[in-house]
């Protein structure tokens, strides 16, 4: 198979968000008088987003009190007046786009993140200006697992979707690539939530370091060219 593209997931997969959503998190959680998240929860809990942070640290019985919508939309003001403050690359991203813009191979994102918190994130990132796609989780009716948002950044590429490679590190992501007909890779360095296997995802491929990644891509584009 030759491959024309590489898409990825954003949140623990191409950038640690998990400092500024933790924060967030903690921002509402410690307003309840609660003990703020660990750095381990966040690193297991934040790939499942807003929703299950703020499950992991509140109890049920005061959620249902205040309501999980509210609390959802204080921690999501929170989280979008506080971007960039500890969101970092992983640690060979910027080479790994660095060298896809250099061999001038598509690429993109596909997240669940909303539109209103993806695009002033990448805006504020110098290393996203090349970025050919990005999708978010409301640009179409359907977001991951469902196949539609892989196949609409694929279309914006011009790119026929199984020409395409999708990384993420969730079990959605696979879902989604699989679905949509492009080979997959499974980020193992990212958001993995505990007791997560990331070998039952069923995923073409897994990497467990971006550096990893890299080399395959490196090597899986010299030899399908």
């Amino acid at each position: 198979m030759t491959f024309h593209a590489v898409l990825f997931d954003l949140d623990g997969t191409l950038l640690d968000t998990a400092g500024d959503m933790g924060a967030a998190a903690n921002h509402v959680i410690e307003s309840l008088d609660l003990p703020a998240l660990t750095e381990a929860i966040l690193q297991c809990t934040t790939s499942d987003g807003s929703y299950a942070l703020l499950r992991a640290g509140i109890h049920p019985a005061l959620i249902e009190h205040h309501g999980l919508e509210p609390l959802r939309r204080q921690m999501l003001r929170f989280y979008g007046d506080n971007l960039c403050h500890h969101t970092r690359p992983y640690e060979g991203v910027p080479a790994l786009l660095d060298w896809l813009n250099a061999c001038r191979i598509p690429w993109g994102v596909v997240t669940n993140k909303p539109a209103a918190l993806t695009e002033p994130l990448l805006a504020g990132l110098p290393l996203f200006r090349h970025c050919g796609v990005t999708v978010s989780a409301d640009t179409l009716p359907q977001k991951k697992p469902h196949p539609a948002p892989l196949l609409f950044a694929a279309e914006q590429l011009s790119v026929a979707p199984e020409r395409c490679i999708y990384i993420g590190d969730h079990r959605r992501d696979i879902e989604a690539g699989r679905a949509a007909g492009m080979t997959t890779v499974a980020a193992a360095w990212g958001y993995i939530s505990a007791g997560e296997d990331p070998n039952s995802w069923q995923a073409d491929h897994q990497h467990g370091t971006v550096f990893a990644l890299a080399d395959w891509l490196k090597d899986t584009f010299e030899t399908k060219r």
